[in-house]
């Protein structure tokens, strides 16, 4: 082994040996990621969750990840599983009664619970009566005289929380239930039923508040409340003591004599007529006045079904507290209808400034004849107004024609949008047509920023405020709502221009088409002849290519005003201009010059057709002669096609 070798293995084994002496450095190189758990970022929420006394498992465990799942830094809640799904996953539906016939109707569990902690064991919001208080409202358990079970146990002393076998979430059957603190065998029980064995409290009581002594509901029936329950009943002694002495009506005929509730009228309320008293009565006990099983519109409309609901614009007597008794006698009437009085004095009962209103000259049909249900529901209605229908809906029932009428190809935006009542009183007015306003005061309404006044040029009909003497008020097979096609329209004041077109050469493409608005403003403009731009501007909007010649060209300078040259309607020579060629371009070029004569060779002016060679508006040429000229023309050589003679 030579030196040279031997000097090379103890230099690889010092690296080595110096490789093994920093571990550290070799460590260095094999990174890990270190599992942050959620409170290392969630501090503030661990922070206010550590004051509760009662956590949810998953936050005592910190297993986050059994409802969560993971997000990173993106700042969301990112539950396993939507709703009250996720703690279904857990709580089991058959164990929280859910499964049951009569089930809570809060959606979400989160409605009454805390999802992390709460002060309270079952983790509620707001324990006790009071969170139950967030759903029902609490006037009908803080009357006059509270059920002291409520105020001492809470409602979970009745009510179960989550399902139940019994209606209204009751933890037992009503007589079982109440008979845990009533026995109904008690002498006290006895006495106060007159010996009638009662089994069921709340016909009669109030499970929560009452302003009545004893829990009684509101109205109670004098029999009862005097223990003559014999007056209708059975002897409690009998073998069936609930029996009636008579069926339906003739048993209450025994008191309420029939002829006496009909009072004679001609309107009798259908249960009346058939003497079913109890379709709307309780013979016992009710929470409404006079016995009635529910309070004001609640009651009809259990038989008048269609009456039901929330209408958008609601008749506000329907929603008092009389209801339908606003308008409807309970049992009989003397007018159609059970109304309490006739139409339109009823309406006018509450409606006397429509009634004041109604005094114009000008009087809707239906109004004066005192029809307000022609229009209008009195029940309430989707639409405005409380019409029966949208407005236009409403007004074609009557102007059946107009309806096709208003059918075209432009309209109005009221019609458009069935709002007659932008523009008509639906009752009465002082104007023509039951207009709101006069004229142009009615454009005004929609069209303020168009007619406020202002400098520059009125055309004279919008001066006036003759609308309508343009346009039509209502639909237009022309643009613009005009009563006829433009030329037409504009041709009724301004014949002049009709008549220069009959006969001409030319006439103004635009004009033509009857596209008076092209270069026009019909209303109102800060130009001359209502124009809409200056001249050469206006007339560019459309000669987009003499824009451009003149623009990069050498500009031929009568073309800066366009109307120095040509007509700006109809012209008896070509191009619209307003002369022969020879005189037009003869008021700036003197044809008896002698250059002018020299560079024409001496042609009469009056047999030149300059356009032929010349450009009129712009040319890159010295003399505006035309960008394509024939090469012997371009040499100035006339004679090698044409024959000169020079005169003598």
């Amino acid at each position: 082994m030579t030196t040279k070798t031997l000097a090379r293995l103890a230099l690889g084994a010092l690296v080595g040996l110096a490789i093994l002496a920093q571990p550290g450095q070799a460590a260095a190189q094999q990174k890990q990621f270190k599992q942050k758990d959620c409170g290392e970022c969630h501090k503030k929420f661990g922070e206010k969750l550590a004051g509760k006394k009662f956590k949810h498992p998953g936050v005592t465990d910190a297993k986050c990840e059994d409802c969560h799942t993971r997000h990173g830094v993106v700042p969301r809640l990112a539950l396993k599983a939507p709703g009250s799904q996720l703690c279904l996953g857990c709580h089991k539906k058959e164990t929280l009664g859910l499964t049951k016939p009569h089930i809570h109707a809060t959606r979400f569990c989160s409605d009454c619970h805390e999802a992390h902690a709460a002060n309270d064991k079952a983790l509620l919001k707001t324990p006790g009566v009071e969170g139950c208080f967030k759903c029902h409202d609490r006037k009908a358990f803080e009357r006059k005289v509270i059920h002291p079970v409520l105020t001492k146990q809470g409602c979970g002393a009745c009510h179960a929380s989550h399902g139940s076998e019994f209606d209204k979430l009751l933890v037992a059957d009503e007589a079982r239930l109440c008979g845990k603190c009533h026995a109904p065998d008690q002498a006290g029980m006895k006495k106060a039923h007159g010996g009638y064995p009662v089994r069921t409290c709340s016909g009669c009581h109030d499970p929560h508040s009452a302003e009545k002594p004893r829990l009684l509901k509101t109205s109670v029936h004098p029999a009862a409340m005097g223990g003559g329950c014999d007056s209708c009943h059975a002897p409690a002694a009998s073998g069936k003591p609930f029996a009636v002495q008579a069926a339906g009506g003739k048993l209450c005929a025994n008191c309420h004599d029939p002829a006496e509730v009909k009072g004679g009228a001609k309107a009798v309320h259908a249960p009346v007529k058939k003497g079913e008293c109890l379709a709307c009565h309780d013979p016992h006990a009710a929470s409404a006045k006079a016995l009635a099983r529910a309070e004001g519109k609640a009651l009809c409309v259990k038989c008048h079904k269609k009456m039901d609901g929330k209408p958008a614009v609601p008749h506000k007597p329907v929603d008092s507290p009389a209801g339908c008794k606003s308008c409807h006698p309970t049992h009989a009437g003397a007018v159609k209808g059970l109304l309490t009085a006739e139409v339109p004095a009823l309406c006018y009962s509450c409606h006397a400034k429509a009634k004041q209103k109604g005094q114009g000259k000008v009087v809707h049909a239906p109004f004066e004849g005192g029809d307000c249900s022609a229009c209008h529901n009195p029940h309430g209605s989707s639409f405005p107004g409380m019409l029966a229908s949208r407005a236009d809906k409403a007004c074609y029932a009557c102007h059946a024609d107009a309806e096709a009428r208003f059918t075209k190809t432009h309209t109005h935006k009221p019609v458009q949008d069935g709002n007659c009542n932008a523009c008509h009183a639906g009752h009465a007015s002082d104007e023509p047509k039951l207009l709101k306003a006069k004229g142009a005061r009615l454009c005004a309404t929609c069209h303020a920023d168009m007619m406020k006044a202002g400098t520059g040029t009125n055309h004279k009909p919008f001066a006036d405020g003759d609308c309508l003497g343009c346009h039509d008020a209502h639909a237009s097979n022309n643009p613009g709502m005009l009563k006829a096609g433009e030329q037409a329209t504009c041709g009724k004041c301004h014949d002049k221009q009709i008549k220069q077109a009959v006969g001409a050469k030319s006439i103004h493409a635009a004009f033509a088409r009857g596209e008076c608005s092209k270069c026009h403003n019909p209303h109102r403009s800060q130009l001359k002849s209502l124009l809409l731009a200056q001249s050469p501007d206006l007339c560019y909007s459309c000669h987009k290519q003499v824009k451009d010649m003149m623009k990069s060209q050498k500009v031929h300078s009568p073309a800066e005003d366009c109307l120095s040259c040509h007509q700006p309607h109809a012209a008896v020579h070509p191009k619209l201009i307003g002369q022969p060629v020879h005189e037009l371009c003869g008021q700036c070029h003197d044809a008896s010059a002698k250059p002018f004569a020299a560079a024409h060779l001496g042609i009469d002016a009056r047999a030149i057709a300059c356009m032929s060679c010349h450009d009129p508006h712009a040319s890159k040429d010295p003399k505006f002669f035309k960008a394509k000229q024939h090469v012997p023309f371009a040499g100035r050589d006339c004679d090698t096609c044409h024959v000169t003679e020079k005169k003598k």
